[in-house]
C-alpha cells in the first residue's frame, strides 16, 4: 500500500526554507497515515500508545496553538473545544481529555482531523512571511516534534494491528531478501579521558548555519571516559534466537530484580511481536505483517531489562550515553536504514562489510546504561514549551541513534531518546560494551 504524498498548501512557498521545510514534513505525516481507515486511526490498544488520528490531531494543536494562536493576531482557532481533546501534557495549557481514554474520541472523524491539518497549514502557509524570530523557533521545533510523533505513530499501529487476530499489514511486505549473517563481533575502542558530549541547541535554521537540538540535548559539557570497547554492530536476531535457547527467560542470574519480577509476572518469553509456530520457526509481527524472523537481521522490539540481561549473559554490558555519543559524533547520522517516505519499513542490517562501527544511526535505537538526566548545566525554557522535556527526567533510560521509523535526517550524536525500563514497543535493540 505504498502512498504517494500530495501537494500541499506550503509547496508554492519554497523560497522560504522554512516553508519548504514545512510541507515536506506535514506532507509525510499524512502519507504515512493514508492507508489508515478511521476506524484504524481511532482506536487505542494501550494506554502508552495513542491514535493515529489524535497523533494528527495533537501535532497540529502545537503549530495552532504556539505559533497561530500565540503570534498571529486576528487568528481564530479552527474549533475552541478541540484544545481539550489534543493537548498532550501541557499543564500551562489547561485541562485535558485523560491521555488512557484517547481511543474513546470517536468525534472528531478522521476526515475532520484532516481538514483541521489542511486549515492550520493554510493559515500558517499566510502567516509565515511575516513571522517574527521566536515565531520560527517554534515552527522548527514544532517540525522537529511531528518527526517524533511518525515514528511514533508506526510504534503504536504496529502494536494495534498486532493485537487484531488477521495480523493485518500496513505496508506492503517487504521484497528484500534477508541478509548475509554479519560475521564475528569486532571490538572497537573508543576514546579515552575527557571529552565534551552535548549540544549547545543553535536554533537560528539551516539559513544561517544552524543545527536545530532539544533542550536536554545540551548544554555541551566535559565527561570523562575510561578505558572502553564498542561492538561494531548490533545484536541479530539469531544470536537473540541463542539467548533463548540457552534459557536466557528462564533464568534469574542475569536479570535485574525489577526485570526478574517483570517477566515473571507477564510471562515475557521472547522480544515483542515475536511468535514461535508448532513446527518450531520464529515469525515476528511487523508493519508488513507476519513474517519469519531474518536471523541476520538486528533485534529489535526489546526492553531495557531484555538488553541489560543479555549484555550480562555475554559477560560484557551496554554503552553508556557518553560512550556512544563519543564515538558517534564524527559519523553521518542521515546514513544508515531509516525512513525516508511512506511505504515498508522494518529494520534490517547494514551491510555487514567494512570497518569500524555500524549500524550506529538506522535499524534500531539503542539502549545505553545511562540515565535520563539533565546534563550540567541544563536549564528548561521559559513558558509552555518548558514542560517539553525537562518534566520526564526520572525513571527512565537513554537509547541512541536512531531506527528504521525515524526520519531521515532527524536525529544526531547528542539526540536523546528516552523510554521506561519495561517499554519496547519502540523499535530499539542493543550493542555491547566492554571496559578494557
Amino acid at each position: 500500500m505504498a502512498t504517494r504524498v500530495n501537494p500541499h498548501p506550503l509547496s508554492t512557498r519554497s523560497g522560504d526554507w522554512l516553508a519548504s521545510r514545512f510541507a515536506e514534513v506535514r506532507g509525510l505525516t499524512g502519507a504515512l497515515a493514508a492507508p489508515l481507515s478511521d476506524a484504524d486511526a481511532t482506536a487505542q490498544s494501550m494506554t502508552d500508545a495513542s491514535p493515529a488520528k489524535w497523533h494528527l490531531a495533537h501535532v497540529t494543536w502545537f503549530f495552532e496553538t504556539f505559533v497561530l494562536r500565540d503570534h498571529v493576531e486576528g487568528y481564530e482557532l479552527f474549533d475552541a473545544d478541540w484544545p481539550f481533546l489534543f493537548n498532550s501534557y501541557y499543564e500551562a495549557e489547561g485541562e485535558r481529555h485523560a491521555r488512557p481514554r484517547r481511543g474513546m474520541i470517536t468525534r472528531p472523524s478522521l476526515d475532520e482531523v484532516l481538514a483541521y491539518r489542511r486549515h492550520v497549514d493554510t493559515a500558517l502557509a499566510a502567516a509565515l512571511p511575516g513571522l517574527g524570530e521566536r515565531a520560527r523557533e517554534l515552527t522548527e521545533l514544532g517540525l522537529h516534534h511531528e518527526q517524533q510523533h511518525q515514528e511514533l505513530l508506526l510504534m503504536d499501529i504496529q502494536h494495534l494491528f498486532a493485537e487484531n487476530p488477521l495480523e493485518p499489514a500496513m505496508f506492503d511486505a517487504a521484497s528484500a531478501s534477508p541478509g548475509e549473517a554479519p560475521g564475528a563481533i569486532q571490538w572497537i575502542e573508543g576514546r579515552v579521558g575527557e571529552t565534551a558530549i552535548g549540544s549547545n541547541g543553535l536554533r537560528d535554521g539551516p539559513e544561517n548555519g544552524g543545527a536545530f537540538a532539544f533542550d536536554c540535548e545540551g548544554p555541551v559539557h566535559k565527561i570523562y571516559l575510561n578505558p572502553h570497547a564498542l561492538a561494531d554492530r548490533l545484536i541479530t536476531n539469531g544470536e537473540w534466537i541463542e539467548f533463548i535457547e540457552a534459557g536466557g527467560y528462564r533464568s534469574h542470574e542475569n536479570w535485574l530484580m525489577e526485570g526478574w519480577d517483570w517477566i515473571q509476572k507477564n510471562r515475557i518469553e521472547a522480544p515483542l511481536y515475536w511468535r514461535k509456530e508448532p513446527n518450531g520457526r520464529w515469525y515476528r509481527f511487523g508493519l508488513a505483517g507476519k513474517q519469519p524472523i531474518d536471523l541476520s537481521a538486528p533485534v529489535c522490539h526489546i526492553s531495557y531489562y531484555e538488553a541489560d540481561a543479555y549484555a550480562n549473559w555475554t559477560g560484557f554490558r551496554l554503552p553508556t550515553e557518553g560512550e556512544w555519543e563519543n564515538a558517534a559524533r564524527d559519523l553521518d547520522p542521515a546514513g544508515g536504514n531509516q525512513l525516508d517516505g511512506a511505504g515498508e519499513v522494518r529494520p534490517r542490517p547494514a551491510s555487514a562489510s567494512g570497518d569500524g562501527l555500524k549500524q550506529m544511526f538506522g535499524d534500531c535505537w539503542e539502549w545505553t546504561a545511562s540515565a535520563y538526566l539533565p546534563h550540567p548545566g541544563f536549564r528548561t525554557a521559559e513558558g509552555a514549551v518548558g514542560e517539553y522535556n525537562g518534566k520526564f527526567m526520572v525513571g527512565q533510560y537513554v537509547l541512541k541513534g536512531a531506527c528504521c521509523a525515524t526520519p531521515r535526517g532527524h536525529s544526531r550524536a547528542s539526540y536523546r531518546n528516552f523510554f521506561y525500563p519495561h517499554m519496547r514497543w519502540q523499535f530499539a535493540g542493543l550493542r555491547l560494551a566492554r571496559d578494557l
